[in-house]
């Protein structure tokens, strides 16, 4: 079993930490943009306790292991800019899926590939994971993006999977093995 409690990981310009109830401000000033939530499987929070619930809901999952849910802090400025997570943990059969969501307005400066990649590597190497899955909406082509300089390959397509706010919406899956991380990493 794992306990990601006290979890920690550095990037160069981020660190990936537990949450805290002190960034519930900045937790829902992300959660509450519906620019942010287009393409997420729920839609966007309405109130401060959204983010306070979710704050001690990620606090229990990581002291119980059951997921490794981190936030994503800006080291210039302490600002927390985003979330990244294994969730779904199948120690048995070694695999995990990741989310992950970061403001809007810090789109396209690299962020999310910095700690995605922090937290892939982690999953691979810490946590002995075989297989990372990631589970897209088709019309999130920056996600893909970011999914795909990671080295993760598009696997299949289910139709007509999520329903939010009356909105029908496919899924695409990618899957990244342990083997192929390696390999990329040596190259």
């Amino acid at each position: 079993m794992f306990y990601f409690d006290k979890i920690t990981l550095n990037t160069e310009r981020l660190l990936l930490r537990p949450l805290q109830h002190g960034d519930a401000q900045a937790l829902f000033k992300i959660f509450s943009d519906p620019e942010v939530m287009r393409y997420w499987s729920s839609r966007p929070w309405t109130s401060m306790d959204q983010a306070y619930e979710k704050i001690a809901y990620d606090q229990a999952a990581l002291k119980t292991g059951a997921s490794l849910i981190l936030g994503v802090e800006r080291k210039t400025d302490k600002l927390l800019i985003g979330t990244c997570s294994l969730f779904e943990i199948n120690e048995q059969c070694r695999r995990a899926e990741i989310g992950y969501v970061l403001r809007s307005d810090l789109w396209g400066q690299g962020y999310m590939n910095e700690a995605l990649y922090t937290l892939v590597n982690c999953g691979f190497s810490d946590l002995n994971l075989n297989r990372i899955e990631a589970d897209i909406d088709p019309r999130n082509h920056a996600s893909a993006k970011s999914l795909q300089r990671l080295g993760f390959t598009k696997e299949g397509y289910l139709r007509e999977r999520w329903i939010v706010e009356g909105e029908i919406s496919d899924t695409e899956f990618y899957g990244l093995l342990q083997s192929e991380w390696i390999k990329k990493s040596i190259n």
